[in-house]
């Protein structure tokens, strides 16, 4: 049998309108234009952007050499080479994209992952894909989305045939064995299946994740993803992470070191991304970490972290010593109601606690916040506003609240907080609570993005950055480097905040004048 596996991201970037106009965009308005050309800058584009290092010249926006492959991708490839099935592979991105073309053949059965799917038009989205290019073959799904919505998902797409829930280094290549005659669907753990008009539910196992070997890489691969563990100990209420992987399971620090120093050795990684939602737990996990890692060989990594970790000057040099080189840390609010609302289970004594540990290290961090989570109104949003304004430094996202999904934890407060969406699996659909709308909130998230990259000078926003190599000048030092993107941030986002022309060319010529102090020019066009 020839199997097809569709996997890869979502077919949405919420955030992305917010640079519409600026010079982040490859056509620039006319008003853009304009100004450049009063700014006595006519020609510039920002690949023009230069310093020079030991007497070569780079480019300040160099493209990003290399993408973190999906985490789901690399462990399905891994589990369908070691399985000794034939399969072919397309990425989800090309289906969403209306590019993706049916492998020429037979394909006797889609392997659909829904990891990065997050409602039921997404998921029909690609069924339809399947059932136009590739009629009457069959779908076996799992990830995510399917884990949580399964009887849904079967009842609505007659050609979704079997899901498998939870863990599938066992249970996928034994459900591709029973289809290809070799087994039976019934003896399938994780799995859910068609029996004629019947759907039957197996029981669940769970795979050992300490002792069970860790994906196999394909190929060089200068990012390795990495996952450490399954499930999660926490109960944050916007997250159904820990519904659709109920058992909290983790590798030790030794069997971590291990795999690093593997894939290093096999694939020749630079670079291991944990894509666990919190790398740098449970406690005595990290200590043994930091102990193990520093003169092991490792590869450089990066991982998510709560605030609360971050407690003292000493982890951070520890963290730093062991090849840490970039946290993501979710504060979500500086409004201790909030965070209780969110069952966060973090103070905001401990979120400034740790930036202000982090800004005086050289480790790079990315702060997470939230704007409109159910309960809050303006005026508690106000504090983490002003957080961002006064004292943040470092980058920093913030995201509008979304509800994404109705199993999310947050429905069992509907009724205290008046919780109303016109469509709970829609991400962009409108919502209402006790504090505030979808609307509010969203004019609170531009006010907030517009005041910030205006008023602060520390504080830089992580949304532009993606398509290039960070950090920018990686022989600068931290403050170095934000202050350049600070300049770089203006500059570009002149045209949208300045309706003024003569305005709006002031601050060009007064950011390529920053630039210039840090050593960045114009090159020669």
């Amino acid at each position: 049998m020839r199997f097809l596996l569709l996997s890869g991201l979502g077919p949405a970037n919420l955030n992305s309108p917010y640079l519409e106009g600026s010079l982040f965009t490859a056509h620039p308005s006319e008003a853009a234009r304009e100004m450049l050309r009063r700014a006595g800058s006519a020609d510039l584009s920002l690949g023009r952007l230069a310093f020079d290092q030991h007497g070569r010249r780079y480019a300040l926006l160099r493209p990003r050499a290399d993408t973190t492959p999906h985490l789901t991708t690399v462990t399905l490839l891994s589990i369908l080479e070691n399985s000794g099935h034939s399969f072919e592979r397309l990425d989800l991105e090309d289906v969403w994209e209306g590019r993706a073309k049916a492998p020429a053949g037979d394909v006797d059965v889609v392997l659909l992952s829904t990891t990065y799917i997050w409602n039921g038009p997404i998921l029909g989205s690609a069924v339809r894909w399947v059932r136009e290019n590739l009629p009457g073959t069959r779908i076996v799904a799992g990830g995510q989305f399917t884990n949580l919505k399964f009887m849904a998902a079967m009842r609505d797409h007659p050609e979704i045939v079997a899901v498998v829930r939870g863990d599938g280094e066992i249970a996928l290549p034994r459900t591709l064995d029973a289809l290809a005659g070799r087994g039976e669907l019934s003896a399938v753990p994780n799995l859910v299946w068609r029996d004629e008009e019947n759907i039957r539910i197996n029981p669940t196992e769970y795979v050992d994740i300490e002792e069970f070997p860790s994906p196999l890489v394909l190929g060089d691969q200068p990012i390795v993803p990495y996952e450490s563990m399954r499930g999660c100990p926490f109960d944050c209420k916007f997250c159904s992470f820990p519904a659709a992987s109920p058992k909290w399971r983790y590798k030790s620090a030794e069997k971590i070191r291990d795999d690093w120093i593997s894939y290093a050795d096999r694939n020749g990684a630079d670079v291991i991304s944990a894509m666990d939602s919190t790398f740098t737990i449970p406690p005595t996990r990290l200590r043994r970490l930091l102990e193990i890692l520093p003169d092991s060989g490792v590869p450089r990594w990066e991982g998510f972290s709560r605030a609360n970790t971050i407690n003292s000057a000493e982890l951070v040099a520890g963290l730093k010593a062991a090849h840490c080189f970039q946290l993501h840390i979710g504060f979500e609010s500086m409004n201790d109601d909030t965070l209780k609302r969110m069952s966060k289970r973090v103070s905001v004594k401990q979120n400034r606690r740790a930036v202000e540990l982090l800004s005086e290290s050289e480790l790079s961090y990315y702060g997470l916040f939230i704007v409109g989570y159910p309960g809050e109104d303006p005026g508690m949003f106000q504090d983490t506003q002003d957080y961002l304004l006064r004292e943040y430094s470092g980058h920093f996202a913030l995201s509008r609240f979304s509800i994404t999904d109705e199993t999310m934890p947050l429905w069992q407060d509907r009724e205290e907080l008046q919780i109303v969406a016109d469509d709970p699996t829609d991400p962009a659909s409108p919502w209402s609570h006790i504090g505030m709308n979808s609307a509010q909130a969203a004019q609170l998230y531009k006010e907030t993005l517009d005041k910030v990259r205006l008023t602060n000078d520390k504080a830089v926003l992580s949304l532009w950055q993606h398509d290039y190599q960070h950090w920018l000048m990686p022989r600068h030092d931290f403050a170095t480097n934000i202050a350049v993107e600070k300049c770089l941030e203006r500059m570009s986002m002149a045209p949208v905040d300045h309706t003024d022309l003569d305005a709006g060319a002031a601050v060009i010529r007064d950011s390529l004048h920053r630039l210039q102090d840090h050593g960045v020019e114009l090159a020669p066009a």
